[in-house]
């Protein structure tokens, strides 16, 4: 098993829960976070005045799945999110050892 932790443009959120739904990826955790990637922020202009905004507003989506799903749920969430500006986000893969259903007991890739 695998969890998939992506962080992606708040406005995108909606094509990729949609896109997610359609390949049958349905379980998902949802956060509003900020931060912020190589492009450190950005420098706004309010009435004559320059000010930088160095973390900005992103969702965060995490998934749990089996590991010969994560590649086509990878790859929906790049076709859905990429708009190919910078700040597009990133995708994070990594190992997970166990999962438990709380409300029956179930363990594993049962559980998920």
């Amino acid at each position: 098993m695998k969890k998939i932790v992506t962080i992606i443009r708040p406005d995108k959120l909606e094509d990729v829960k949609q896109a997610l739904e359609e390949i049958g990826c349905l379980g998902m955790t949802v956060k509003e976070v900020k931060g912020r990637g190589i492009q450190l922020g950005i420098t706004e202009s309010y009435r004559g005045t320059d000010y930088k905004v160095d973390l900005l507003p992103k969702t965060q989506v995490e998934i749990v799945a089996k590991t010969e799903e994560v590649e086509k749920i990878v790859d929906t969430i790049v076709k859905n999110a990429q708009t190919g500006c910078i700040g597009d986000g990133k995708i994070f893969i990594s190992p997970v050892e166990e999962v438990v259903r709380i409300r029956t007991g179930e363990r594993g890739e049962d559980a998920i």
